[in-house]
């Protein structure tokens, strides 16, 4: 079994961690700073930094930022927000990023992919995926989950892989924050299309959630959190100890 991968999420708004329920209700965390280094020393395997209203906002990732949290984590850092150009891949990467994550502006250029990925690598380009099932089917959502783009889920992740995406995000906005577990079919159906590392984002409220992910679904790379790791629910180092005493592969 691949060895699985534990990453808290920052979610970013006017320069302050933030976390809602479905995408919606934000609440004030933590400054990125401090939660990032603290993740970084307590045994996360990577960090995801998304300034999540850049895209609906019109405006450029907040770099200043994310410098400094680059400068205090000593894990791979993977950035989105506001990614609708190659220069913008660029000047993400040069703050310290060591992947870049694109969303919403894959969807209004899909050729973005493909020249990012010519450019830096497969291994430096990340498709993000907000879903949510509009009348029984996976859809697309773009704008930090505000816009419904009509697009298929599963045929869109596809299409991006095979542009040269490295690795997916697979965000269920059905059950962002609502602590009851990760989409397991959404994810199921995500690992069967693609052949590139899969990380699941969306549900997870408990150990026992992630125990479920990686049993059901083993196939998945990464588990990916936000509130249970802001809040204190679930520490990492136990997460992953108790991981590894139900025999599943993690970095200790």
């Amino acid at each position: 079994m691949i060895t699985k991968r534990i990453i808290p999420c920052l979610d970013v708004k006017d320069g302050r961690v933030v976390k809602g329920v479905n995408f919606k209700g934000l609440s004030d965390v933590s400054s990125p700073v401090e939660l990032g280094k603290y993740y970084s020393d307590c045994g996360a395997d990577e960090l995801v930094f998304y300034d999540i209203t850049a895209s609906s906002d019109g405006r450029r990732l907040f770099t200043d930022i994310l410098r400094e949290v680059s400068q205090n984590i000593f894990i791979p850092l993977t950035v989105g927000g506001g990614i609708n150009t190659v220069d913008d891949f660029d000047r993400v990467l040069k703050c310290g990023a060591d992947k870049v994550s694109v969303n919403s502006g894959a969807i209004k250029n899909p050729d973005l992919i493909y020249e990012a990925a010519q450019k830096y690598g497969n291994q430096c380009v990340v498709i993000s995926v907000d879903v949510k099932r509009v009348d029984g089917v996976f859809r697309v959502f773009a704008k930090g989950g505000r816009e419904n783009t009509g697009l298929e889920a599963i045929s869109w992740i596809k299409r991006c892989v095979e542009n040269g995406a490295g690795e997916v995000v697979v965000n269920s906005i059905d059950t962002d924050g609502v602590k009851q577990g990760f989409d397991i079919p959404l994810l199921r159906e995500v690992c069967g299309a693609v052949n590139v590392p899969v990380i699941a984002s969306g549900g997870a409220g408990c150990v026992d959630d992630f125990i479920k992910l990686f049993r059901e679904i083993p196939d998945i790379d990464a588990g990916l959190a936000a509130s249970i790791f802001h809040f204190g629910e679930v520490e990492i180092k136990d997460l992953k100890k108790t991981l590894f005493d139900n025999n599943i592969t993690v970095r200790i």
